[in-house]
Order: C-alpha cells, then sequence, then structure tokens
C-alpha cells in the first residue's frame, strides 16, 4: 500500500512539473498530445456541470452568449436568445449586458414568453405576450385560449433625469451598456410575474414588471429578441417561484359592448352577442361568462318601445363574492323587418382584385334603412346586418346584405365595381403574419427612382396594417425596413429624416381602400428616399416620407412586405 502511494505521488509530481515546463517560452517546440475532440469534451464537461441542480437553483447553460451582432444592425426577429423553459412554480433568472442604437425606445432588449413549444417554427407554437424594455408589449396566438395581454399592468418607474419634460431620451441613455437581471416568475397560481432591473453606467435604475395569466401546469418558454441591440449574456437559473398566494383584488368597474340596439318584436334576446368586460381595482381587466352577471332589471320584450338593461357583476379576481359593480344599456323593441334598402353607398365603391379569392366587403360609411311591418322605416346599425362577400371577377358586382328577424330573413345587395391588378402581395382574407409574404424586388439604380403603386385592403386592427417598404442589396443584405406609419428599422435608418402629415385618430380606419404610391429615389450619393403618398377612399390625401437613409447606391433593391392586410398592385 505504501508502494503504490508512493509511485501514485510520484507520478503526480512528474506530470505537474511536466506542465511548469510547457508554460516557458523556452519550450514552445514541446506540446501535449491532446486527443483532438479536447475542447468539445471540455465545453461538454462545462455544460454538464452548468446545469447541475443545487438544491433551489438550477444553473442552465448559455449557448448563446453573444446575442445579435455587436454593430447593433439586427432587424426585428432576427436574432434570438436560447430559449429557456420555465416550469410551473419555478422563476428564470437572467443577466445580460444591454447595447442598442440608442435611437429608438425600442432598439433594446426585447422578451417573448410562449407555450411550452420551444420552437418558434414549430406546429402549436404562440406567444403569451412580447414585452419590451420601453414599458410597452402586445398579445400573441395564447390570447385566443384565453390568455389576454393587459398592456395596463405594466408599471415602470423610469425618471426625467435631466429634467426637460421627457423621460425617453434619458432612458435611452441608460440603457447603453445598462446590466439588467430580469427575472420571469412562472407562477403555480397560473400567472407570470415579470421584473425587469436595469442599472445604468451612470448609476440610474430602472424597474420595469408585467404580469398576466398563463398556464398553471404546462411550461412556459422566455427568450430575449434583438431590435437594433444586441445582448452579451451573463447569467441563467431557476429558483422556486416566489409567488404562492396572488393578492386578490375588488372590481371597480364593467361595461357592455356589442348590445344589440333594437330587437324585434317576438325574440326576446336583449344580449344577443354583447360581452362584458370588468376591470379591476389593479388596474387589469378581463371579459367575464355572462353566466356570472346578474340582471338585475330585464326588460319587457312584449312591447314595442325603448327598453333598459341593468347588470351587475359581484365577483373579485380570484372569484370570491363582493359587492357588485353594475351599469346599463337600452335597446329598442321594434316591430318586424319587411324589407332592405341600401340608402348610402359605402365608402369604398371600387376594388381592386388579383387573386381568385372571393374579397371581403368593407361596410364603412354605408347606410342600410329598414322597412317595418307598420310602414314606418329606420337606418339599421351595421353590427345587426350580415355582409356577404365580393366575386372576383372584373366588372359590375354585388354584396349581399341581410338581416336575420325573429321570424324570416331580409336581404338586399350593394352595387360594386371590381378592376383587376397586375399582381398581389398577401391574403385576401387578411390573415398574412409579418414578414411571410413579399413582393417582387425591384431595382432601383443609382440616381434614379421606382413609384409601385397599389390599392392596400387592411383589417383595420392597428396602425402596422399597412405596406412597408424593404430597402436591400442584391444578395438580399438589409439597409433599412420603413413602415407607412412613421416607423422603421436597420441599419440604414438610423440617418434617415422623418416627416408625414397624418391625423393619427383617423389613420387606421382609413387604410382599407387607399390608393397607395411609394416612390424609392436612389440619390446616388449612397443615400435613398422613400415617399408614400396616400389616398384615402373619401379622397382624403396624406404622405408619410423617409429622407436619407443609408444604402449603398451601387447596389439598391427595393421590395414590399405587409401583415393583417393585402395590396393589389396596379403599376
Amino acid at each position: 500500500m505504501k508502494t503504490t502511494k508512493l509511485t501514485r505521488w510520484a507520478l503526480c509530481a512528474a506530470f505537474l512539473a511536466a506542465l511548469s515546463l510547457v508554460g516557458c517560452e523556452q519550450l514552445d517546440p514541446y506540446s501535449i498530445d491532446a486527443p483532438s475532440d479536447l475542447q468539445s469534451r471540455i465545453d461538454s464537461i462545462a455544460a454538464a456541470k452548468a446545469s447541475i441542480d443545487t438544491g433551489d437553483t438550477t444553473y442552465l447553460n448559455i449557448a448563446t452568449a453573444i446575442v445579435g451582432p455587436e454593430d447593433n444592425s439586427a432587424g426585428w426577429w432576427a436574432y434570438f436568445s436560447d430559449y429557456f423553459t420555465i416550469p410551473a412554480n419555478k422563476l428564470l433568472h437572467l443577466e445580460f449586458v444591454n447595447h442598442g442604437t440608442g435611437v429608438n425606445n425600442w432598439n433594446n432588449w426585447n422578451l417573448a414568453v410562449a407555450n411550452e413549444i420551444a420552437d418558434r417554427d414549430a406546429d402549436g407554437y404562440a406567444e403569451y405576450f412580447v414585452l419590451r424594455s420601453d414599458a410597452y408589449g402586445w398579445g400573441g396566438g395564447m390570447v385566443d385560449e384565453g390568455y389576454v395581454y393587459d398592456g395596463a399592468m405594466i408599471t415602470q418607474n423610469y425618471p426625467d433625469t435631466d429634467g426637460d419634460g421627457d423621460i425617453w431620451n434619458d432612458f435611452r441613455t441608460t440603457m447603453q451598456g445598462a446590466s439588467v437581471t430580469l427575472e420571469v416568475d412562472h407562477s403555480a397560481t397560473g400567472n407570470v410575474f415579470v421584473t425587469a432591473t436595469a442599472l445604468g453606467t451612470n448609476g440610474v435604475e430602472l424597474v420595469q414588471t408585467y404580469q398576466q395569466p398563463v398556464s398553471a401546469t404546462a411550461d412556459i418558454t422566455a427568450f430575449l429578441i434583438c431590435d437594433g441591440s444586441y445582448f452579451e449574456m451573463k447569467k441563467a437559473y431557476l429558483i422556486p417561484s416566489k409567488v404562492t398566494v396572488v393578492e386578490d383584488v375588488n372590481p371597480v368597474s364593467i361595461v357592455v359592448d356589442g348590445a344589440p340596439a333594437f330587437v324585434e318584436l317576438g325574440n326576446e334576446d336583449f344580449w344577443g352577442n354583447a360581452t362584458a368586460t370588468v376591470t379591476y381595482a389593479d388596474g387589469s381587466s378581463a371579459q367575464v361568462d355572462t353566466a356570472d352577471i346578474s340582471f338585475n332589471v330585464i326588460p319587457d320584450m312584449t312591447t314595442l318601445g325603448e327598453k333598459t338593461v341593468v347588470l351587475a357583476y359581484s365577483k373579485t379576481k380570484q372569484g370570491a363574492y363582493t359587492e357588485a359593480v353594475s351599469t346599463f344599456y337600452t335597446l329598442e323593441v321594434t316591430n318586424s323587418v319587411q324589407s332592405l334598402e341600401v340608402t348610402t353607398l359605402p365608402n369604398i365603391t371600387t376594388y381592386y382584385f388579383y387573386n381568385s379569392d372571393s374579397i371581403i366587403f368593407n361596410n364603412a360609411g354605408i347606410a342600410v334603412t329598414a322597412t317595418y311591418s307598420d310602414g314606418t322605416t329606420g337606418v339599421l346599425p351595421n353590427e345587426t346586418l350580415q355582409f356577404g362577400k365580393i366575386p372576383a371577377a372584373e366588372g359590375a358586382q354585388s354584396a349581399v346584405i341581410s338581416y336575420v328577424g325573429a321570424t324570416s330573413t331580409v336581404t338586399t345587395t350593394c352595387p360594386l365595381t371590381l378592376v383587376k391588378g397586375i399582381g398581389q402581395v398577401g391574403a385576401t382574407d387578411f390573415s398574412t403574419a409579418w414578414w411571410t409574404a413579399f413582393s417582387d424586388d425591384y431595382t432601383v439604380a443609382s440616381g434614379s427612382s421606382k413609384t409601385i403603386i397599389m390599392y392596400c385592403y387592411s383589417n383595420g386592427l392597428a396602425n402596422w396594417n399597412s405596406p412597408s417598404t424593404i430597402l436591400r442589396k442584391a444578395d438580399m443584405t438589409e439597409n433599412a425596413v420603413v413602415r407607412m406609419d412613421n416607423f422603421g428599422w436597420g441599419t440604414g435608418y438610423a440617418t434617415a429624416t422623418l416627416t408625414n402629415d397624418w391625423n393619427w385618430d383617423a389613420f387606421t380606419s382609413n387604410i382599407s381602400g387607399s390608393r397607395v404610391a411609394i416612390t424609392v429615389t436612389n440619390n446616388g450619393d449612397n443615400t435613398a428616399d422613400i415617399l408614400y403618398t396616400v389616398t384615402y377612399a373619401n379622397g382624403e390625401t396624406h404622405f408619410q416620407k423617409y429622407a436619407g437613409i443609408t444604402v449603398d447606391s451601387s447596389d439598391l433593391n427595393c421590395a414590399l412586405v405587409l401583415e393583417g392586410a393585402y395590396l393589389v398592385i396596379v403599376e
């Protein structure tokens, strides 16, 4: 036994001596004959060690240490961190250094929280929400499963450090090189709680929080997204959730949307397709089940005239009974509808088309008058009518308009004209997702301009459901992407000057049916301009201009992209 120990000691001593000699400059020719896959073995061991569960803390391996190009050239939805899976009752803790262009508020970290399918391209993948560092966000596909995004739940403490009345210039400064701690707490209560703390190199601390419902049992997935930004990932680990009980809150108000404006005599359904939304003391809101609503005043639907419906809701956010909140609405009980007539044509009477899919009718501006059984007349609210689709065929066409009454269905038609274009971008049913449908590439030679004329049809849900223009090289290297609504990104966008004359209160509602002329000008000095000239269906005109976008004038192409809309190109 002694001999064995001494032999082992001697071998170890010799090995250590060899290591020390190899470190000497005079012995550079000498080397260790190591396996060719030594580094991969070391990495594998390090990864296994990093993922060891040390009781309350499970350290996670970070495969992507630098997320996004270090020149902040990352376009939106192009560069991502690793996926981090968060089981129920666990909290994900991330630490990283944030870098961005400093040009826009959103050129910093962005967080996506999705369902358990940790693959953005896989079937069934859906986001609960996307949260930006500038106290902004939106919901994803999980909204359809009842997990509603609520921007009112975002809080932030962002200060006006320079006292100029603008917190955002200070925010952009603080975020450059800020050390960020991001906690995503997947509580077993069925909620996720996000806390983001950024400590700037200037000593300013910024804190943002958000919370919303998620699955109480299924895993959730979190990952970071670049947008004119990049991140140096430092730490990632899981610890037990900090939230075991959610403080309950009382309702403070209730509103009803979509209640019928009138009901025919003989129909006793005074609720129809209405929805009730309750707002709670913490600022959140939720649509509630009609089974939980008390109707305190039920109208007499057997007589004509105006009726009042009074309703109340008396549950806390967690479902306990409490003091009720109430509201009311009115409706008209009328005689039965005998006939319909279009008395005012809609704003859009000429549609441009290219594909063979039937076209969704836009009823904005239309007035449909009903004649009742007693000979009286009145304009029907559009929400009480059903509007058929338009056949995709050139020339005179019509859309069928129906009213489903208590005893019969009455119809009429609206005359329309269809004109065929030369191309289309996007699906006619407005189902096109972002960055999935593109026009052809158009070459714009140095010192020249290219104008593309189109008609835009939109779902009308948001400003960005309108055309965007991509500037890029022939090899698809992007310079910039700019939207019709005064927004853009990309390496060349930082030098752009933006001007427009939009009335933002009317922008979204007027996108559909607009004639849009987009002119891209290659100035020949490695800059380009983009001009949107827009004529609404009602004849009103507006413009959006981007001047001085940095490009390569010797290699400039443009293309169109969109979401929730489609374009019919006519010239």
